[in-house]
């Protein structure tokens, strides 16, 4: 698949009303088209009209005086328990970027908040055999399977988790633009990992996987950059019980499974939540009893979980903001057909919102 990534170009263009030139954050109108998804051919071509310079690192934006309105950086604070132990949606699942995304591989800077969790093996050499996903300053999210499971090799330790990652080829990664301006990231970031805590009922030789959720403490807070931000977690009431019947969500990652990788760069692919009726019919024929604790979704050959990591995110974006949009984390995934990506086999993750008690009655500052 073509990468359809459309990098906005810097025009001046002389008008007879000279608006006023700002980043997107101070332009609601135009942060509004920026953040519908999809967006329209149109919309883009107004997009890219619309730039006036470039400043810091950011595209400049024309935004006429009567829809200059500068956005809220931050919003009122979660009231949980753990409010201060979680961000706020001005600082997780963020859409903005200087780029419009698409195509299958990734854009240095989309998604930060994955993670490749690292295992130091029996004869010492290290390696990558799992994904996760940031969630605060100092815990990654994955699945259990990826710190107990029966396909880990009892040699192994899980050690560490890299953050910041695009091509594991590279320290740092680069990507040139359409006029051949080179575009670099900050060296990777490789944090140890203090304790792995994987769900307490999760049973490691189970066949459907239940609770196939485990939380990474890091051994220190790391600090959120544009390649290095959280994800938000599905907290309120409307996002923890939402059906995903129909809903486009994406999966992203290296391919990483316990026993190989599939890509050197981060992939990312669409895949469509399936009814839970169907997916149980489906999964029957392999005597394997789904739980209502779990997401379905893709099932289109040779795409989805061949695109994601093992323990690695589902996310999709909550629009009930009309302010602003942000990726929320609807699933880890947990397991699907073998080989990956078969037509009519769905993969299977474990469904986030379910478990939002457990993640913050096991987080501790």
């Amino acid at each position: 698949m073509k990468k359809l990534a459309l990098l906005l170009v810097i025009s001046f263009i002389y008008v007879w009303e000279i608006p006023n030139c700002s980043v997107a954050q101070d332009c609601q109108y135009l942060y509004n088209v920026l953040i519908t998804v999809p967006l329209k051919d149109s919309d883009r071509l107004y997009l890219s009209r619309s730039q006036c310079g470039y400043r810091n690192g950011k595209v400049l934006i024309c935004c006429p005086e009567r829809h200059r309105q500068k956005l809220p950086t931050a919003t009122p604070p979660i009231t949980s328990p753990v409010s201060n132990l979680l961000p706020d949606t001005s600082q997780c699942g963020n859409v903005l970027s200087n780029r419009i995304y698409g195509g299958n591989k990734t854009d240095i800077d989309e998604f930060p908040w994955m993670a490749l969790i690292e295992y130091t093996k029996g004869d010492n050499d290290k390696g990558h055999h799992c994904g996760g996903t940031l969630i605060s300053d100092r815990y990654v999210i994955t699945a259990s399977h990826c710190v107990n499971g029966p396909s880990i090799p009892t040699d192994w330790r899980l050690t560490g988790v890299r953050l910041g990652e695009w091509d594991t080829t590279t320290n740092p990664d680069c990507e040139f633009d359409i006029r051949g301006n080179k575009d670099c990231a900050p060296e990777h970031l490789d944090v140890a990992v203090e304790s792995a805590i994987p769900h307490p009922m999760y049973a490691p030789n189970s066949r459907n996987q239940l609770h196939d959720i485990a939380l990474l403490r890091l051994a220190r807070r790391v600090a959120f950059t544009d390649f290095v931000r959280p994800v938000c977690l599905p907290l309120d009431d409307n996002l923890r019980t939402a059906s995903f019947d129909g809903i486009v969500m994406d999966v992203a990652g290296w391919g990483k499974t316990e026993n190989g990788s599939s890509s050197t760069v981060k992939l990312k692919a669409p895949v469509q939540g399936l009814e839970p009726e169907e997916c149980r019919r489906i999964y029957s024929r392999q005597n394997i009893q789904l739980g209502d604790k779990q997401i379905c979704a893709g099932g289109k050959e040779g795409v989805d979980s061949c695109r994601g990591d093992s323990g690695g995110p589902l996310i999709t974006l909550n629009k009930s903001n009309r302010i602003r949009s942000n990726y929320f984390l609807a699933g880890i995934v947990s397991f699907g057909p073998t080989p990956c990506g078969l037509e009519g086999w769905p993969g299977i993750y474990t469904w986030v919102g379910k478990y939002i008690e457990w993640i913050i009655q096991t987080m501790k500052p």
